[in-house]
């Protein structure tokens, strides 16, 4: 997919709206996160409702043929600003440990740059697979635990992740292997 062939009257839809509004909504949840002492349950309402959000525009794009190219493209980058900027702020307020968002950071640069090499040189959009979808939820329980543990309990956060950040490390590989041969070719 070139961008001058898109037709960009058929990218404005309301999966794609959505996406757009969970991106947006992305700062004031960090916002939230961070003044989360003075805040309480706002952070993890605007989790939720950014998590939930993405299930819906996932649901109506495939139940109502509103899948998109853009969609395609940027659901999955949103979905990787949203976890990351969740890991980064639960460390920066003291409650993730620095290895988990380090290590959510590097696979997703390098889910990146060979999804941006595979769609440069051969218009291949790397497509969410069912390992991709199940570290997924595994993040959001975990987050979602770690936004609303007592401060009391922060020492079973570390243990929380390693479940799903070794998933997410299986995703990195099982998508490696998946898109090794294309990557190859060039």
């Amino acid at each position: 997919m070139k961008l001058k062939e898109v037709n960009w009257k058929k990218q404005l839809t309301i999966p794609n709206g959505l996406t757009v509004l969970r991106l947006l909504l992305v700062p004031v949840m960090a916002y939230y996160i961070y003044y989360i002492d003075k805040y309480g349950w706002t952070g993890f309402y605007l989790f939720l409702a950014i998590w939930l959000t993405d299930m819906l525009d996932g649901f109506i794009a495939r139940h109502f043929n509103q899948v998109s190219d853009l969609g395609k493209v940027l659901d999955p980058l949103v979905d990787k600003i949203f976890q990351l900027t969740t890991g980064v702020m639960l460390f920066i307020i003291g409650r993730l440990p620095f290895w988990v968002p380090l290590i959510l950071l590097a696979k997703e640069i390098l889910m990146i740059v060979g999804g941006s090499f595979l769609f440069k040189r051969q218009d291949v959009v790397v497509k969410s697979e069912w390992y991709g979808k199940v570290t997924t939820v595994l993040l959001v329980i975990a987050f979602s635990v770690t936004l609303i543990i007592p401060t009391s309990r922060l020492d079973i956060i570390p243990r929380l992740f390693i479940v799903p950040v070794g998933f997410a490390i299986f995703a990195l590989i099982r998508y490696a292997y998946y898109y090794w041969p294309s990557i190859k070719k060039h």
